[in-house]
C-alpha cells in the first residue's frame, strides 16, 4: 500500500508477510468492513468476517473491542494470539487453519462457542478459565489417548462436545466423559474406540446420565429406560421394559383419540343446544303472532313443543308439494288444449303457406308420433250440408205475396252463406218471371250484391205464357225425381240453379 492507493490484497507486495501469507492490516480490515457493509468505526462492529482471506497471523484487532462473533476459518493461522481486546467475544470460529495448540484464550471470559475443527491439535488444554464455554468442536484433529482429553474434567460447563474423526482408541475416555456433569450431546463417530466398547450405545447411555444425543441420533427416554433395564436384568428385562413402554405409548395414543372424540361430542352438544334454543325462539315468535301466550318453561323446550314444530314443518312441506303438483298438472292441461286447437286449425286448412315462419307453426304439446296408442287420436267429422229437393219447392201458382216472408225464412234456414246464383232456363229473355222466381230463392242476399238486372221488372205481373212454360219445366223435373226414386232414372236434365264460386275481391 503506497500513496494511499487501494490495491487488491493479492496484488500488494507490502501486505505480504514473511511467511508468504496476507497481513491483517488496519486498512485491509476497513476495506473488509466496507465490503460487507459494516461500520467504518471499528468499535461499533459486533461481527467481523475474515474468513477465506489467507491470513497467517492475528493482528491489528485492538480497535474492534465490541466484537461478539469473529469468523477466521479457512485461513493459514498457526497460533491463537492478539485477542486480548475482544472481552465481549461469544463465538470464535478457527476451523480449517494450521493451529497446533490451544492457548491465549484467558481474556475471553464470555466465550460460549469455540470451533477448532480441522486443525492439528494434539491435546485439549487451557480451557478451564472459560467458565461459560458451552460448545466445543474439535473434530478432525490429532487427539489419541484418554490423557489427551483429560483436561475436559476441568470444564464442567461444556454441554456439546464433538470429538469425531480423531484418533481416539482408548476405552478409558469414558472415565473422563463420565465426570462431565452437564454433557448432553456427544459425537465420537470416526474413532476406533467405538469398536472397543462392548454394547457401545447402551453403555454410553447408562454411564452418561444426562446424554440426550449420541453420534447421529437422539437418546429418547424409552432408550434410556431399556438400557437401564438391560444393565439390571439382561435381555429379558429389556424386552419387558420395551413392551411396557409400547403399552404406555398405545394408551397415550388412545387417550388422545378419546380426548379428541370428547371434544367433538362437546361441540355437537353445544350445537344441538343452540338449535334447540333457536327452535324455542321460533316457537315463541309464532305463538306471539297467533295471539297465544306461551307457557313459562324456564328456558327448556318440552318434547311436545318439539314434536308440534316438526309436524308443522311436515304439513308446510306437504302443502308446498301438493301446490307444485297441482300447478304442474294445470300447466300440462293448458299445453294439451293449445296443442289440440293448433292441430285442428292446421287440419282444416288445405295447405300451409310456404312463407310462414317455422317458429309460428311449432306448437307445444305431444306430437302425433309421441302418442302411445293411435286410437287416442281424436277425429273430427264435418257434417255434410243439407240437401235441397225440388219437391220441397213451392208451386208457383200457389205463390202468394203474403207468404213470401215465410218462404224466405225457409230458404235462409237451409243456406249458411249467400251464394251468388245464376238462372239458366230456356225461356225468353223478355220473360222476367224466371228472374222473379230467382229472387224468391235468394231472399237473404244483400241487395247491394245482387245484380240490378234481376229487379228490373219486379213490378211486372207474369203473363199466361210464362206460367205454362214454368209448369212444364217443373212437371219434367218432378217426373225425373220420381223416376230416380223408383229406380228408373230418366235422362239427366240441365241444372236449374248453379252455384258459383265467389269472385275474389
Amino acid at each position: 500500500m503506497t500513496n494511499g492507493e487501494q490495491k487488491p490484497v493479492t496484488d500488494s507486495s507490502s501486505e505480504q508477510s514473511e511467511r508468504g501469507g496476507i497481513r491483517m492490516t488496519k486498512k485491509l480490515l476497513r476495506d473488509v468492513c466496507k465490503q460487507h457493509k459494516l461500520y467504518m468505526t471499528p468499535c461499533l462492529n459486533d461481527t467481523l468476517y475474515l474468513h477465506y482471506k489467507g491470513f497467517d497471523r492475528l493482528e491489528n484487532l485492538e480497535e474492534y473491542t465490541g466484537l461478539k462473533c469473529l469468523w477466521l476459518e479457512c485461513n493459514g493461522l498457526t497460533k491463537i494470539e492478539n485477542l486480548t481486546s475482544q472481552t465481549d467475544l461469544r463465538c470464535l470460529y478457527l476451523h480449517l487453519n494450521l493451529i497446533h495448540k490451544i492457548e491465549n484464550l484467558e481474556h475471553l471470559q464470555k466465550l460460549d462457542s469455540l470451533n477448532l475443527s480441522n486443525n492439528y491439535v494434539k491435546t485439549i488444554e487451557n480451557l478451564s478459565s472459560l467458565k461459560v464455554l458451552h460448545t466445543l468442536q474439535i473434530a478432525h484433529n490429532m487427539l489419541q489417548t484418554a490423557e489427551d482429553i483429560q483436561h475436559l474434567q476441568e470444564c464442567p460447563s461444556i454441554c456439546v462436545l464433538d470429538l469425531s474423526h480423531n484418533r481416539l482408541d482408548d476405552p478409558n475416555i469414558l472415565n473422563v466423559l463420565e465426570t462431565m456433569p452437564d454433557l448432553r450431546v456427544l459425537n465420537l463417530m470416526g474413532n476406533a474406540v467405538i469398536k472397543k466398547i462392548a454394547n457401545y450405545r447402551r453403555t454410553l447411555t447408562i454411564r452418561l446420565k444426562h446424554l440426550t444425543y449420541l453420534d447421529d441420533r437422539p437418546v429418547f427416554p424409552k432408550d434410556r429406560a431399556c438400557a437401564e433395564a438391560w444393565a439390571a436384568g439382561g435381555w429379558e428385562a429389556e424386552k419387558k421394559e420395551r413392551e411396557s413402554w409400547e403399552t404406555k405409548e398405545r394408551k397415550k395414543i388412545q387417550d388422545n383419540i378419546d380426548a379428541l372424540a370428547a371434544v367433538r361430542q362437546r361441540a355437537k352438544e353445544k350445537k344441538r343446544q343452540r338449535e334447540m334454543e333457536e327452535r324455542n325462539r321460533t316457537a315463541a315468535v309464532q305463538q306471539d303472532v297467533l295471539g297465544e301466550t306461551p307457557s313459562p318453561s324456564n328456558g327448556i323446550v318440552t318434547s311436545n313443543a318439539v314434536e308440534s314444530l316438526d309436524s308443522v314443518e311436515k304439513m308446510e312441506t306437504e302443502q308446498k308439494i301438493e301446490k307444485f303438483v297441482k300447478e304442474s298438472l294445470e300447466a300440462h292441461e293448458e299445453t294439451l288444449a293449445g296443442t289440440a286447437n293448433s292441430e285442428h286449425q292446421l287440419g282444416g286448412s288445405e295447405s300451409t303457406p310456404l312463407d310462414m315462419p317455422t317458429d309460428k307453426m311449432a306448437r307445444p304439446g305431444p306430437r302425433l308420433t309421441d302418442l302411445p296408442d293411435p286410437t287416442d287420436i281424436e277425429e273430427i267429422k264435418m257434417e255434410p250440408p243439407e240437401k235441397l229437393f225440388l219437391d220441397e219447392l213451392p208451386d208457383l201458382e200457389d205463390v202468394d205475396t203474403s207468404d213470401n216472408l215465410a218462404e224466405e225464412e225457409i230458404f235462409t234456414r237451409k243456406q249458411t252463406s249467400p251464394p251468388k246464383i245464376e238462372v239458366i232456363s230456356e225461356v225468353n229473355e223478355d220473360e222476367d218471371c224466371a228472374a222473379e222466381g230467382g229472387t224468391l230463392i235468394s231472399a237473404d242476399i244483400v241487395p247491394e250484391e245482387i245484380p240490378t238486372s234481376i229487379f228490373s221488372n219486379e213490378n211486372k205481373v207474369p203473363g199466361a205464357d210464362a206460367k205454362e212454360s214454368l209448369q212444364s219445366i217443373l212437371a219434367d223435373l218432378l217426373k225425373q225425381e220420381k223416376g230416380d226414386s223408383e229406380g228408373h232414372p230418366d235422362q239427366p236434365l240441365r241444372p236449374l240453379i248453379e252455384e258459383m264460386a265467389p269472385e275474389p275481391y
